[in-house]
């Protein structure tokens, strides 16, 4: 059988252009027909069975590739919703459940059409709905599901609806369920309701790690600290604040009528098919009731040791610590430095069958499988040191105090620590050779302080560099002088925040933590036991190895992590 010089190929029709050039035949190649027709270096039938077969062109290995095929396949534009500049002002005009169920948004006007973002643009019913809503023409692009279920979240905002919502509040029908607390609702429930719950599942949407809810004199403000820094997001008609504030502690199992102390409690939520605990806390304030929620978000149980992002040498001496079958390491900073996550984390890590793990916390942070976890309550007569002294009997290999608040506490976690247990709590300094300082100002003996501690971490979060949009530059000389680098020849190349969608254009997103890991050795023990003041612990220590917070700053700095003014504001 023999192909004529004039003969073509087929071509799949469904394969276009790409597909055809594939089969272009190279002359060199030794087993291609020559223009005779003769096939050298095969048998010509196997090779025509092969050259006739159809080939199926590889799948898409991930979903941007498939979008894109998708595309291509329809004829259609692919955009990029991390990049793509999205106008709030279509946004709205398909409403979020709408949108969510359809995974379709419009992100932008185009002439006389809107353009709207679609994971299927090929299911018409799809396209119908959009266009009934829209009344005007559709031009459907093709983006990933995630990057429009993600647009969603960022555009479908909290504040659109709080004008709707005030409105609605003189006619809410005061019988409707004040217990629900799924996030998720529709939107049937009571304005405040429907408020609240917009709130926290925003709160969570935009990785908010607290929750302010604060009265002011002609309104209610409410921030979110997104990263460590506090944004506002909206304000609330002063007249929703009493049924705002009255909702949230409903939801937290706490007494309405009292509205003159500070009050603590608990909310479940469902979100997104999570389930999501938030720690609430009251305080009066001149213009009412001030309510703080902490975002307990972090799925702990799941978190490595390498999330903890330490240094080499520091992970090394923690490492160290916490494999010993007793003693005591202490992890410092302020409120909101990740202590519970570094502790939570180190659980996880230890934490087995064989070893009884008990917890000892005001509140408990963390549900945590497969641990014992204890919650203070200080009316039952239930404070840490009455639950330490009470543990201790039930047999523990290994104890989290949450925090060393008094004299009492300190003694009998240090003396748990002496006595075959490896204890890990928390305390509150600025460095880690205050702790030794602080403990024996807390009226602890210092030679047992020495002899108990095993290693002190310090600990700050700074906010990570986005690392879509971070930019590579050149660190200045006196950068290098405020931060107390060494000055080098070239000048050490440095990444600094720019701003996109992604990070919504602040350049940052999430957090990275900065340590400072002393190792409690014979020498730091001598100058405990003799009363040293924390400046001399800190001059051997560092002499010894240790990296002091801002140094830990600007080793990540310039691994392209932070950024030289995230490392100034959270360290001196």
């Amino acid at each position: 059988m023999h192909q004529t010089q004039d003969s073509v190929p087929p071509v799949d029709p469904g394969r276009g252009p790409a597909a055809a050039a594939s089969q272009a035949r190279p002359e060199a190649d030794p087993g291609s027909p020559r223009r005779d027709g003769h096939v050298e270096g095969r048998d010509s039938m196997e090779w025509l069975g092969a050259y006739f077969s159809p080939k199926r062109a590889p799948e898409p290995e991930n979903p941007r590739e498939r979008a894109v095929a998708l595309a291509a396949r329809l004829g259609l534009a692919f955009v990029d919703l991390t990049e793509f500049a999205v106008d709030a002002s279509v946004v709205s005009l398909v409403p979020d459940a709408m949108a969510r169920r359809h995974i379709a948004l419009p992100i932008a006007r185009a002439g006389d059409r809107i353009m709207v973002a679609m994971a299927d643009p090929e299911n018409v019913i799809v396209l119908d709905d959009v266009a009934a809503v829209l009344r005007e023409p559709v031009a459907p692009v093709v983006a990933e599901p995630d990057a429009i279920m993600a647009a969603i979240d960022r555009y479908h905002r909290v504040d659109s609806e709080v004008e709707e919502l005030a409105s609605a509040f003189a006619g809410a029908d005061a019988e409707t369920d004040q217990w629900s607390q799924d996030v998720d609702e529709g939107v049937d429930e009571a304005p405040i309701i429907r408020l609240v719950n917009l709130i926290i599942g925003q709160a969570i949407t935009d990785r908010a790690s607290d929750i302010h809810i604060e009265p002011m004199r002609d309104e209610l403000r409410v921030r979110y600290r997104i990263d460590g820094v506090l944004k506002t997001v909206q304000s609330v008609p002063r007249s929703m604040i009493p049924g705002v504030i009255s909702r949230l502690k409903v939801m937290a199992d706490l007494d309405i009528g009292e509205r003159r102390r500070p009050q603590d409690g608990r909310i479940s939520v469902n979100h997104s098919g999570r389930t999501i605990d938030l720690r609430v806390a009251s305080l009066p304030t001149v213009w009412g009731e001030k309510v703080v929620a902490r975002v307990l978000d972090s799925p702990v149980a799941s978190l490595q040791l390498s999330d903890l992002a330490m240094l080499d040498r520091n992970m090394e001496v923690y490492s160290s610590s916490f494999s010993k079958p007793y003693g005591m390491i202490l992890v410092t900073g302020p409120t909101g430095s990740g202590k519970s996550t570094t502790l939570y984390t180190t659980l996880a890590a230890i934490s087995k069958p064989t070893v009884n793990v008990i917890t000892v916390e005001d509140p408990v942070e963390y549900r945590m499988p497969g641990i014992n976890q204890v919650q203070v309550n200080p009316k039952a007569g239930m404070t840490f040191a009455a639950a330490l002294r009470s543990i201790l009997r039930s047999d523990p290999d290994i104890i989290l105090l949450g925090e060393i608040r008094d004299e009492e506490t300190a003694k009998i976690a240090i003396e748990s620590s002496l006595t075959g247990h490896l204890v890990l709590s928390t305390l509150h300094t600025n460095d880690a050779p205050s702790s030794v300082t602080r403990l024996i100002e807390m009226g602890v003996e210092p030679f047992l302080v020495g002899s108990a501690l095993d290693s002190v971490i310090a600990q700050r979060l700074a906010r990570r560099l986005c690392a879509r949009c971070r930019k590579a530059s050149t660190a200045t000389a006196e950068e290098l002088r405020i931060v107390g680098a060494p000055l080098t020849d070239p000048l050490p190349t440095v990444y600094r925040p720019i701003g996109c969608p992604e990070c919504s254009e602040t350049g940052y997103r999430g957090r990275i933590a900065l340590h400072e890991v002393m190792a409690v050795d014979e020498e730091i023990e001598r100058l405990a036991s003799q009363n040293a003041p924390a400046a001399e612990i800190a001059e051997h220590a560092e002499r010894a190895g240790m990296t002091r917070l801002r140094m830990d700053g600007w080793a990540k700095v310039l691994l392209g992590q932070t950024s030289i003014e995230e490392i100034l504001r959270v360290t001196l």
